[in-house]
């Protein structure tokens, strides 16, 4: 009876793992490897090695107090400040005033790291993700933050160049994509990429893939560069690692900006501060943080410091105020950038989310107040 009801067990457990294997494989939301010449690059990169993409220095996943494990373990404790209590205040994007903006640079946040840009009349959108959940299913993982005024596709105008950091589910949306591609010219992303975008039904010819240090000057009036970042990659739970991720240098002929995507703190913000910097504006990973990886994402107080390190003059914490990924409350990366900032005399600004900040309207009140008194801090 008892071995009759463990081969019941067991098969119930294959059958699962069989259909859980075919559905990941199947659906379309988790991606695709790359094939052919694509794959040849992958193999042929600096930074590819023993069947992975590798960080420039030892990168553990988990801290050396803890492990994966026991940190999972303390997400499934609620805590009531890791979400809002009310929705929070956002203004409403004003596309046609945001084209007008064609001299120097322009920008709006739409919450975590979705930006768009505007460098010279040239419009970049950066990891954007507009969907209800960072998940690869619309039934389950963590919802949104509710706003006064939710962002989509259709609020967006004709896109130049949409550049992606890496393919985790909260930079790289399967549904963002289907309902964005369309209007968007180039898509610049990471060397593995390129194949989730094409089995989207992003055309091939539209999209440039990049190793780091790799640049770009194909678009009229910009330098475009992929950098190195301290982070991992995969969309299926067994694909770790098999596409790269990094971050973003862009540069017109009088304005530099940096776009951090997703790192833990390393010597790279040196190197690409040596390189290319100083930086007008970095904007910088600044929460869903935990003392449980601390080599894969920053502290506030390291992302200040890498701002520095990158020779910035203008900092933007991104990467917090949408989605509860981690375990501090929803204010805590802000609050403690700001005292970081203060502490350093490093320039922050916290903008609404929607609401369309001009380059120069900053550098032209440098001097005159303190940036945290003209751009208000979320409600």
């Amino acid at each position: 009876m008892i071995k009759m009801i463990l081969q019941i067990i067991s098969g119930f457990l294959l059958l699962l793992i069989t259909f859980i294997l075919l559905y990941v494989n199947l659906a379309p939301q988790f991606g695709a490897r790359s094939k052919g010449e694509r794959l040849e690059r992958i193999c042929n990169s600096p930074n590819y090695r023993e069947g992975k993409f590798q960080n420039l220095i030892p990168t553990p996943m988990a801290g050396e107090n803890t492990s994966m494990l026991k940190n999972g373990l303390k997400f499934i404790k609620s805590s009531s400040d890791r979400t809002p209590s009310s929705p929070i205040e956002t203004i409403p994007f004003e596309m046609n005033g945001f084209l007008k903006s064609s001299e120097g640079i322009a920008f709006s946040w739409f919450g975590h790291s979705s930006l768009i840009l505007n460098m010279n009349g040239k419009i970049i959108l950066t990891d954007p993700v507009f969907s209800e959940k960072a998940s690869p299913f619309s039934f389950m993982g963590l919802k949104r933050f509710d706003y006064t005024n939710q962002f989509s596709a259709k609020d967006l105008p004709p896109v130049d160049l949409l550049i992606i950091s890496h393919d985790h589910y909260d930079h790289l949306d399967y549904k963002t994509i289907i309902q964005l591609h369309k209007k968007v010219d180039k898509f610049y992303v990471p060397l593995g990429v390129a194949a989730h975008l094409i089995r989207w039904g992003v055309p091939e010819s539209k999209i440039t893939e990049f190793d780091w240090w790799d640049e770009n000057s194909k678009i009229p009036g910009l330098r475009i560069v992929f950098t190195p970042a301290r982070h991992f990659s995969g969309r299926k739970g067994f694909d770790k690692d098999y596409t790269l991720w990094g971050s973003w240098v862009l540069k017109s002929e009088k304005h530099s900006v940096y776009y951090n995507g997703d790192s833990g703190y390393g010597q790279h913000f040196k190197l690409i501060g040596e390189k290319f910097g100083p930086f007008d504006l970095t904007f910088m990973e600044c929460g869903q943080y935990n003392e449980g990886w601390p080599y894969i994402h920053m502290m506030p107080e390291q992302s200040v410091q890498a701002h520095i390190d990158l020779k910035g003059k203008i900092m933007m914490p991104i990467h917090w105020g949408k989605f509860n990924l981690s375990l501090h409350s929803w204010t805590e990366p802000i609050e403690r950038a700001k005292k970081e900032a203060e502490k350093l005399s490093v320039e922050l600004i916290l903008p609404k989310p929607g609401e369309i900040i001009e380059l120069a309207n900053l550098i032209q009140n440098e001097d005159s107040k303190d940036k945290s008194e003209e751009i208000v801090l979320l409600k």
